[in-house]
């Protein structure tokens, strides 16, 4: 939305707010604290699950406040709409509806209260903006209701698309918004923004909260008494910023031309080590020489230090799917394989994936992006959201073969020829991805990758558009 008026001479404010699994959440906060460094006249916040505190320290250290909400971050993030399937009863399928409101309405009331803390003491100034990802809505709302300038930052593609009735339903329901946005000026909010993305800031589970809680008009650019359109205002299209590469994902024309891909957003080094000796000793490593990992896990070290590129381990993680099933495959595999988690994984994937011949994983955002900028191949099980995207988009780029069903993965029944048949589907895919073409299209990506800087293209589009606007 567009910045507020005039206020004292205080910092101007930036409330980055992401909600969801890691995947989701760390990258939004690794542009948090570039943005904090690079723009330390902002006071910066961060808003995220408690799930997430192992974020503060970091966040900390750049000067960026942590404020945690309750919520888990996978009922927030609205990734557990299957989760009944076909099996429950009518009964169990209400209580999980009933439980899920109510730690939605949870949810929003911390999130309206974070932001009121950053925003409610004094007007909005120029500059001041909040920062969401597609799993944060509840920010594009509350940056309307304290009228600051709202930025959506995504590490991963549009997650879900509008039902292919929206369209239909919406001009029928709301007319005279339809054309409001069908005639919508060049840079302004139109149809093009609304179907990319903003559809979902129209359906009936915003409308209570905003017209109850925030004192707003139920559906977003109406008037709250008439319910008619704001023809005398045409906001800005919200700019859209995209946390993967162009070398990877396409970006059609049809997108709205606020949207910007940027590059990956790659975590800092000392984010990917849960052991903090292990991190020390990370800040001091030159290239692939010595040793990174702490006493404790020098054990995994000498396991993954191979003499050659056939001798590396193949990796396996994978966060979506059940541990136990993965750890059984994984075994599976040979009886010369180790398992490196055990309720955690030491040694994050920047670190750990250029030191194996292939990595089996969901086809997570931020797996999938270490991989690549790592040369290494992967075979791939989406299970839901842009997993499946993304192991598509790997296939067809030559860097992963077709990808695995859940079931080749985790067989449906564990009698003995289930497992072996899923076992065999599984080394034929790894025997496939350690084919030479693979391994060399992979590294011929991942050099071009290497020249990328995704965190300092977002800054670089974040002053040019946000602060540079707003301060003069």
């Amino acid at each position: 939305m567009a910045g507020g008026g005039g206020g004292g001479g205080g910092r101007p404010r930036a409330v980055f707010m992401a909600f969801g699994t890691r995947g989701d959440v760390f990258p939004v906060a690794a542009l948090a604290t570039a943005f904090a460094r690079d723009q330390q006249q902002y006071a910066v916040v961060f808003i995220t699950h408690s799930a997430h505190r192992s974020l503060s320290a970091h966040l900390a250290a750049s000067n960026v406040r942590y404020m945690p909400v309750s919520s888990p971050p996978v009922l927030a993030a609205e990734q557990v709409e299957n989760i009944s399937g076909g099996s429950q009863s009518n009964h169990e399928d209400e209580s999980f509806s009933s439980r899920k409101m109510i730690i939605q309405m949870e949810h929003r009331k911390e999130c309206l209260s974070s932001v009121e803390a950053v925003f409610g003491d004094d007007p909005s100034i120029n500059g001041d903006f909040v920062v969401i990802n597609f799993f944060a809505l509840e920010g594009w709302h509350l940056a309307e209701l304290f009228q600051v300038k709202c930025i959506i930052a995504a590490p991963y593609f549009v997650p879900y698309s509008a039902p292919s009735s929206f369209q239909r339903q919406f001009k029928h329901n709301f007319p005279l918004l339809y054309k409001y946005f069908q005639e919508a000026p060049a840079n302004t909010v139109c149809w093009t923004d609304i179907i990319h993305w903003m559809w979902a800031l129209f359906t009936e589970s915003w409308g209570s909260w905003r017209s109850n809680c925030l004192n707003l008009s139920p559906i977003p650019f109406t008037d709250p008494v008439t319910n008619l359109p704001l023809w005398h205002v045409r906001e800005e299209s919200p700019l859209l910023l995209y946390g993967f590469s162009k070398e990877i994902v396409e970006c059609p024309g049809y997108w709205p031309s606020s949207a910007h891909a940027c590059g990956f957003w790659f975590l800092p080094t000392a984010w990917q080590f849960s052991c903090d000796k292990c991190m020390e000793l990370s800040r001091n490593m030159n290239s692939s020489l010595g040793s990174v990992l702490c006493a404790k896990h020098s054990s995994m070290e000498r396991f993954l230090v191979g003499n050659s590129y056939s001798s590396r381990p193949v990796f396996v993680g994978l966060s979506s799917i059940v541990t136990e099933s993965s750890e059984a495959a994984a075994s599976s595999l040979s009886d010369d394989s180790a398992l490196l988690f055990n309720g955690r994984l030491f040694c994050f994937s920047g670190w750990l994936f250029p030191r194996c011949a292939a990595a089996i994983h969901h086809a997570g955002s931020g797996s999938t992006a270490a991989a690549l900028l790592a040369g290494t191949p992967q075979v791939v099980c989406p299970s839901l959201l842009d997993q499946f995207y993304w192991a598509e988009r790997l296939h067809w780029l030559g860097v992963a073969p077709e990808p695995l069903q859940r079931q080749h993965l985790i067989p449906d029944s564990d009698d003995a020829s289930s497992i072996h048949n899923a076992a065999e589907v599984l080394h034929g895919a790894i025997k496939s991805a350690l084919l030479p073409e693979i391994k060399a299209q992979a590294t011929r990506i991942s050099d071009r990758l290497s020249f990328e800087d995704g965190i300092g293209e977002a800054l670089r589009i974040l002053k040019e558009r946000v602060l540079i606007q707003d301060q003069t």
